[in-house]
């Protein structure tokens, strides 16, 4: 990259001297782009094609609700947009100045649009229906069109107003308020915060997963893999205007609430007792500023759920500080009768590949380890492995807890910028638990969870059982510093590939048995996302030392003669079972709405909602632990492991 921006694989260079930063200049971009393209794994020039898709995802950027653009204003922020690749190499970014000034116009007209309807003689209009995805709404082609969905918007945000008790005149300031900020802070936008969106445009152009981060998002990368973040306990992302739910921390607020999932959508967000402020198309890393907060105190979130009636409803949330003994593996027992034989299972939950500093000398390997010695001095018949909600973390220990299960061998390759392959092995020839093995799996198990069920599954050492298939992550992202407090750049640098030879990149692991799931949608997946590398094959490499001579040590290939017996009986109990049952509701609900959502629906929903929590608010109680076996789809697991066991 030159010796003026040097890099380092390391998140350690976020600061300068005594943590002075900058921020990212346009005459660095030339740089930039350039270590970019040089590092990552399958995009090496800057040709036509890659120009156009950063262009793109700058207008997805800049105006994510497709609310503020007309057709004819895309044609020239478009035109503006791609010029600066052409004049960055001259230090003139100000063509992104020319597309801020179209979107401060478009702000101002609706500030006073909103000013106008606000007025005395407005009321409720309940009837309005709103397509919610901007995808299938698209831009607007006239300022008449632009003004009508203004409208309907408008109706929508008031509603989240008066569904949380506000009366209507302190609502419409509160609306008009809003507009207000969206003009301010558009206007209040410099020349080096639109290098920065550019930058980030240029890297989600490359993949999913590569990045720019400036220097506040590099804080907030380092507190999320240090989990010292006082919060709700939840990781968030910025989709089509709406900041959304990705996943929810294993003790964290969020999880014990037992409300939030997920794919929820937080559209308000209020302070203690104060009024919520909306924050549908607001930044990012305002509403996270928003959400975070000293431990102790309370943050409430308005929240939209979509299904055939989209909702919306308040959780109150403490924050605190995540307790790691929450994230850490931990085992339950249950004992079964079958026919005259007692069998006694355990069930082990594995949130995430976690291990650091942070953590006291903790480890997902360590615990997972002793776990199993403590299982099998319990002398356990089975064991389920639920990797269910685990999204990964740390690959080595991926590695090496596959390691526990089999003797010795390979788990996982990776597939390099320059076709180096590298295998990651198993060295040590203990078998800690030998057992029969079933291994739990969703669309949200991802990255590090992939590998450890698709490498148990491809030495047909465990039954994997879940969802359609995991998320389907198999990329390798290096962090790497900038100099002088810029930030750092992730570059997506390789691929995994399990040892039958297959990568998990779109496809993941599929299940040997598959159960219901409301994470089996065509939504959630890296095949979905923007610019998604396609999936690729090699050689496999499965070792032949992965199974013990020691008949103490020796464990049992799954058979699949086998395997389709234990499916049908499966699937048998789920036809039968209550709670299977509102899962396949739930899958009916969401996959019959097209995206058009009535408001008067809406408003019967959370007045219902409203009404049942207030009932129950008493009863439950929010630190309350989740009964693993009390989850479906673990119970079911248990099932299929009692059933392994009697046919082996």
């Amino acid at each position: 990259m030159g010796s003026g921006l040097p890099l380092s694989p390391t998140t350690a260079a976020a600061a300068g001297p005594s943590g002075f930063s900058i921020k990212l200049q346009c005459a660095l971009l030339p740089q930039l782009f350039e270590g970019f393209l040089r590092n990552h794994y399958a995009v090496r020039k800057l040709n036509a094609e890659l120009k156009q898709r950063t262009v793109e995802q700058f207008t997805k950027a800049i105006d994510p609700s497709k609310s503020l653009l007309l057709e004819t204003d895309l044609v020239r922020v478009r035109t503006l947009a791609s010029g600066v690749f052409e004049s960055m190499g001259n230090n003139d970014c100000n063509g992104l100045l020319e597309v801020s000034k179209i979107l401060v116009e478009r702000a101002k007209e609706d500030e006073t649009y909103v000013r106008q309807f606000m007025g005395k003689d407005y009321k409720l209009d309940d009837s309005v229906e709103l397509m919610l995805d901007p995808e299938k709404r698209g831009y607007s082609k006239t300022p008449g069109e632009r003004q009508d969905l203004l409208k309907k918007m408008l109706h929508f945000q008031m509603s989240n107003y008066l569904l949380a008790e506000m009366k209507l005149p302190d609502a419409k300031k509160s609306l008009v308020h809003r507009y207000e900020l969206i003009t301010k802070r558009l206007s209040e936008r410099k020349l080096e915060d639109l290098v920065t969106a550019y930058a980030e445009s240029f890297a989600s152009a490359l993949d999913p997963h590569s990045d720019y981060m400036s220097a506040d998002l590099l804080e907030d990368f380092r507190i999320n893999m240090g989990l010292s973040l006082e919060g709700i306990g939840a990781s968030l992302s910025s989709q089509d205007g709406f900041t959304v739910i990705e996943d929810l921390i294993p003790g964290g607020g969020a999880e014990r609430s037992k409300l939030l999932q997920p794919k929820d959508k937080i559209i308000a967000v209020a302070q203690d007792s104060k009024k919520p402020v909306p924050v549908i198309d607001m930044e990012l890393k305002e509403v996270v500023k928003m959400i975070r907060g000293k431990k102790g105190t309370k943050v409430t979130l308005t929240v939209l759920r979509e299904g055939e009636k989209t909702e919306t409803f308040d959780i109150t949330i403490v924050r605190d500080k995540i307790d790691i003994k929450e994230q850490a593996a931990k085992i339950t027992y249950e004992e079964r009768t079958v026919g005259a034989r007692k069998v006694k299972l355990g069930i082990i939950d594995l949130p995430s590949f976690y291990g650091s500093d942070d953590q006291g000398g903790r480890s997902a390997y360590n615990d997972v380890k002793k776990i199993l010695l403590e299982a099998r001095a319990e002398k356990v018949d089975g064991i389920v492995l639920d990797l269910s909600r685990n999204g990964g973390g740390l690959l080595d220990y991926a590695v090496k807890i596959s390691g526990l299960f089999i003797r010795k061998g390979a788990v996982v390759a990776t597939k390099s910028t320059d076709n180096e392959i590298q295998i990651l092995a198993d060295e040590d020839e203990e078998v800690v638990y030998s057992g029969p093995l079933v291994v739990l799996t969703s669309r949200l198990s991802a990255s590090a969870a992939e590998i450890l069920a698709g490498a148990l599954r491809d030495y047909r050492r465990a039954l994997v059982v879940g969802g359609d298939h995991t998320f389907g992550k198999g990329t390798v992202q290096v962090v790497s510093g900038l100099p002088l407090g810029l930030g750092a750049m992730k570059v997506t640098t390789g691929m995994f590939f399990l040892p039958g030879g297959v990568s998990t990149q779109h496809t993941g692991v599929a299940s040997d048995v598959l159960l219901p799931s409301v994470f089996n949608s065509e939504d959630l997946g890296e095949k979905t996302m923007d610019y998604s590398l396609p999936p690729q094959t090699m050689k496999a490499f499965l070792s032949d030392s992965a199974n013990s001579p020691d008949p103490t040590r020796h464990w049992k290939p799954v058979d699949p003669a086998i395997v389709r017996k234990i499916s049908e009986r499966s699937g048998e109990r789920i036809a039968k079972e209550a709670k299977f049952a509102d899962i396949r509701k739930q899958i009916e609900e969401r996959n019959k709405n097209k995206g058009v959502v009535r408001l008067a629906d809406l408003m019967k929903k959370a007045n219902e909602e409203n009404g049942k929590k207030k009932k129950d608010k008493a009863k439950r109680n929010p630190g309350q632990k989740v009964d693993e076996l009390a989850i479906p789809v673990v119970q079911e697991g248990v099932n299929i492991l009692v059933d392994l066991i009697t046919n082996t």
